[in-house]
């Protein structure tokens, strides 16, 4: 198992505690980075001593910016799929102990994806929840179109991926993305205390009760589409200026191909 340095990994009783660790960016990820993770949650799926994971970020400004664009784009553009071969898989498919995010600050583009993969989720009252791929010729293309649409409303979920603008806390609350709001302080703690609440149960039944509601979605034929669909997405001009936009600091001007 590798995990870089970036990814911290703590054993604390039943409870794993998985914490992105790279403030200085924002908690954005590398391609090492989301291996990283995938390991760490590998290792929380195989322990039989694990029964809740909890899913976090460090510092007080975001919880997950998304990949760093500076090297995903690149390698995405041509046709690097990050580690996911598999198309009817994405980011903690196999993973049926539950996850629960503890997001800190910004949750935005592939943060956004990962909340979107974990089960329960506490904020801080200044977290912000948004795609931002559509704003620089992208899609976010980690499963997002195909879990969130059913998470929460149809229109919101249309709102953020084809707005691009991100939603705050309480809205997130008010459509049952996110179950509590708690002061910036107090994000882990409510989320190791909803943990601990989850560990007085059979494990064994929860386990059982996460893999029948995930299954009886049939999610991986929409994962087959969405990455079907978004493959020529990432080979066009437009994703090439995005980024180049991005990185400048400056409007792109998108040609539509």
């Amino acid at each position: 198992m590798i995990i870089p340095p970036e990814i911290a990994y703590e054993k604390r009783g039943h409870i794993a505690i998985v914490r992105i660790d790279r403030p200085q960016a924002r908690n954005a990820l590398t391609k090492a980075m989301v291996l990283g993770l995938d390991a760490a949650f590998e290792d929380f799926n195989q322990d039989p001593d694990l029964w809740v994971a909890v899913l976090t970020g460090s510092g007080d400004q975001a919880f997950c910016a998304g990949m760093d664009l500076k090297q995903a784009i690149p390698q995405m553009t041509a046709g690097d799929d990050l580690g996911y071969s598999d198309p009817t898989k994405r980011q903690f498919s196999d993973v049926f102990k539950p996850i629960i995010a503890a997001v800190n600050g910004a949750c935005i583009a592939g943060g956004m994806e990962m909340l979107a993969a974990t089960d329960l989720r506490v904020a801080a009252e200044h977290a912000t929840f948004g795609f931002g791929e559509v704003r620089w010729g992208l899609v976010p293309a980690g499963g997002s179109h195909v879990r969130v649409p059913r998470q929460i409303p149809w229109a919101v979920a249309m709102e953020l991926l084809l707005t691009g603008q991100p939603i705050d806390a309480k809205r997130a609350y008010d459509i049952g993305l996110v179950n509590q709001v708690v002061p910036a302080g107090q994000v882990l703690e409510a989320a190791l205390a909803m943990a601990g609440r989850i560990c007085r149960n059979g494990p064994l039944a929860v386990r059982t009760a996460k893999e029948i509601a995930v299954r009886a979605l049939s999610l991986e034929p929409g994962f087959v589409l969405e990455k079907a669909l978004a493959a020529p997405v990432f080979a066009s001009e437009d994703a090439r200026e995005g980024p180049a936009a991005f990185a400048e600091r400056r409007t792109p001007v998108f040609k539509g191909r």
